[in-house]
């Protein structure tokens, strides 16, 4: 049985057992004016949604929820809040475990370069530049993951002994925490403290672009939030890719 978690004042947590996917409620509902800081949250998701319009497994055991953002910035800021908002989950799972999890550019957590984690943002712009709202969608891989993939894996098998409730409990504190600073002090505290909880400096990644597939030395995220990849000899910065990790490269915190 769900036990529904204790959340920061100025937030609502809405809990569902099973719902299709909390990213597109979240959206019905900030559609229809809902404030900022509205939390849906679902035991299971039926269809759940990754990158690109892949399908997210969602069975029951694991974290699915979204989060509806109404921040004062301009469009082209709106991204950052990926990089807010894996910077609190990896802390919050750091707090609860020694498990040593880490940021993988842009938007997943890594467990020994298994994914354990995704986040997708979705937004709206008001029109005059600026957004009218963004919705963090964050699943994380507490009690099972996909057999059938390779590259991920689940909290569990690491070790892990808290549970979703616990997560959500971690987590939201120390997201608004961060919202606020980002809101009040810009991207930079953000990018200190992802570069912090990132994988190594100088990892091997491979970075598939639109036209091509590149392969060098990881050396963190700028002060826009691109990827900085060093490949012969000469920086790289990258809006926009899909990151692998290369085989044996190392992880850990920078």
């Amino acid at each position: 049985m769900m036990r529904h978690p204790q959340v920061p004042q100025g937030c609502q947590l809405f809990a569902h057992k099973s719902i299709g996917s909390t990213s597109e409620e979240a959206r019905r509902l900030a559609e229809e004016g809902a404030p900022d800081r509205i939390v849906i949250w679902a035991g299971e998701q039926t269809s759940g949604r990754g990158r690109h319009g892949r399908q997210w497994t969602s069975p029951p055991g694991n974290l699915y929820h979204s989060i509806i953002f109404r921040p004062d910035c301009p469009v082209a800021e709106a991204a950052q809040l990926g990089f807010v908002v894996g910077v609190a989950m990896a802390s919050a799972i750091r707090a609860l475990s020694d498990i040593p999890v880490v940021l993988k550019w842009p938007n997943d957590l890594l467990i020994d370069e298994k994914k354990v984690a995704g986040i997708l943002l979705d937004s709206a712009d008001d029109g005059a530049g600026g957004v009218a709202w963004v919705i963090a969608g964050i699943g994380v891989n507490i009690e099972n993951h996909p057999e059938d993939l390779p590259d991920a894996t689940d909290l569990r098998a690491a070790g892990a002994t808290f549970s979703v409730e616990d997560l959500i409990e971690a987590f939201l504190p120390k997201l608004f925490v961060r919202l606020d600073e980002w809101q009040r002090d810009g991207f930079a505290p953000i990018r200190y403290q992802w570069n912090e909880l990132a994988m190594a400096f100088a990892s091997r990644i491979s970075v598939k672009l639109p036209d091509r597939t590149v392969t060098g030395d990881f050396e963190g995220i700028d002060a826009s939030g691109n990827l900085i990849l060093r490949h012969d000899g000469r920086l790289i910065y990258v809006a926009a890719g899909d990151v692998f990790p290369v085989s044996n490269s190392a992880t850990g915190v920078s």
